[in-house]
């Protein structure tokens, strides 16, 4: 695999914490976020945005794929870039951080997958469906790790 990307947020850097505007109890919209270093040959990117520290296990907020190769980053509150899947909640697009009260910080990882191509994927394909497709066309990948707690 081809050297990492730089995933970058101006909302929050790495390991810290992500503002409760990107949050459930906030606005409950995604941050911005950048990358850069992808291969010449990316044909798109995918994102992933999952919380390992859920109680029952990982829990995915945020699936989003066949994001054109030009782009280099996403806005605040994005829409309409790419196709996107379905989190754990079955809906599309992104759902913030809502970890259970008391249960401690989770942390929440940003990963930014560069392909060798587009992927034959429906809308509202699941981060498990997502991650089969890319197996073998994955030239590089990155990620920024959040962390939130209530």
């Amino acid at each position: 695999m081809a050297s990492n990307l730089i995933v970058i947020s101006t909302a929050f850097q790495n390991a810290q914490v992500i503002p409760e505007e990107f949050a459930g109890e906030g606005r409950d919209v995604s941050p911005p976020l950048a990358w850069r270093g992808a291969p010449a040959n990316t044909k798109s990117f995918a994102l992933i945005c999952n919380d390992p520290d859920a109680p029952n296990g990982n829990w995915v907020h945020w699936v989003l794929f066949n994001i054109p190769a030009s782009t280099g980053s996403l806005v605040m509150a994005s829409k309409g870039v790419g196709v996107a899947g379905d989190n754990s909640w079955s809906v599309g697009g992104y759902r913030g951080p809502m970890p259970p009260a008391g249960s401690g910080t989770h942390r929440y990882f940003f990963k930014v997958y560069a392909l060798d191509t587009t992927l034959n994927l429906p809308a509202g394909a699941t981060a498990q469906q997502l991650q089969q497709a890319m197996q073998g066309h994955v030239l590089s990948e990155g990620q920024l790790m959040g962390k939130y707690s209530r």
